[in-house]
């Protein structure tokens, strides 16, 4: 039974039912969010916010704040979706893991993953609705999924994204925005399984490595990554950098930077950088329901710390755990 309360939230993301926990110290904030694989866009003085909405998400709805704190749906009608299945988009299942990019005085592009496929759409209006002229993936010839597109200095368009091979492994190739498209000839695998933390003892899944978001500062590319299951209590963030946009990448020998034992609750990965109205660095992720069941995935921000080494000039990234906000929808 869902009462009225919870009725927003409910359009939003999957219901609570069958969920382990209730947020009774925030209940006079609003609701929780439950936006798993969740983005942030900036724009004229606000936050847009939105992610995946559960294991039968048919489509992605947007959420507007002037704080990360509170958060309001950008739509009167709960039940109306910024792009959703049926409606001159690709893909009848699985819509995953979106991230809104928009070419300065262009249209806006929405990324995402369906029907375990890359796919673009793209809108006049950040709200949407996002459609396609032609209904395709970017790669059809075999499952990708978890875009996150990175327009380098010199021009030049990167797709980096997860294929498989027995497990999920991340991968860039160079983008073409005009037709929508890889360059597969430019197809490079970022790295293999290497590191404790990205397999641990109790994960009985296949490698996996996913939700890349790449920035480049000081001349250096970053690239922040989530690895083990998302089922795993330990599934987390790492981060790699390289002197190039494909690679050769190194992984930052601290990783994880954000895992439960860091941000205090399990199953805390897969999200996007961003830069706050105060020009600060921020992660967006999500969190397991609670200790016992994954889902919904809650979504939680967290501050990023900065530290320069000047005789590499690479920079050391740590979550700022003390000041994780929990944004809530009124």
């Amino acid at each position: 039974m869902v009462n009225v309360k919870n009725l927003c939230l409910v359009a939003l993301a999957a219901t609570a039912i069958g969920s382990c926990r209730t947020d009774k110290t925030g209940a006079d904030k609003g609701e929780e969010i439950f936006f798993a694989d969740p983005t942030i866009f900036v724009e004229n003085g606000k936050y847009y916010l939105t992610g995946t909405r559960g294991a039968g998400a048919i489509g992605f709805q947007l959420l507007e704040s002037d704080d990360l704190t509170t958060w309001t749906m950008c739509h009167a009608d709960t039940a109306r979706f910024m792009l959703k299945q049926g409606e001159q988009t690709f893909g009848d299942w699985g819509f995953w893991a979106p991230q809104i990019y928009k070419e300065e005085g262009s249209r806006y592009c929405l990324f995402y993953t369906a029907n375990e496929q890359v796919v673009v759409a793209k809108s006049d209006s950040l709200t949407g609705k996002f459609t396609q002229k032609e209904l395709r993936p970017i790669d059809g010839s075999e499952k990708n999924i978890d875009p996150f597109l990175f327009k380098d200095d010199d021009g030049k368009y990167y797709l980096y994204h997860v294929r498989f091979d027995n497990g999920n492994y991340l991968w860039s190739a160079e983008y073409d925005m005009e037709n929508d498209s890889i360059d597969k000839s430019t197809l490079v695998r970022c790295f293999g399984l290497t590191d404790a933390w990205e397999k641990t003892d109790d994960n009985k899944w296949s490698p996996v490595m996913e939700g890349p978001t790449v920035f480049k500062k000081d001349g250096v590319y970053y690239m922040f990554y989530s690895a083990n299951h998302f089922l795993n209590q330990d599934y987390a963030v790492g981060y790699a950098t390289a002197p190039a946009p494909q690679g050769p990448w190194t992984k930052y020998a601290g990783n994880p930077i954000i895992h439960k034992s860091i941000v205090g609750e399990p199953g805390s990965g897969h999200g996007d950088m961003f830069k706050g109205l105060d020009d600060k660095l921020y992660y967006v992720y999500h969190v397991h329901n609670c200790d016992s069941v994954a889902s919904p995935r809650r979504t939680r921000i967290v501050p990023l710390i900065f530290q320069r080494n000047d005789s590499t000039g690479v920079y050391t990234i740590s979550a700022d755990s003390a000041n994780i906000i929990i944004p809530r929808i009124k």
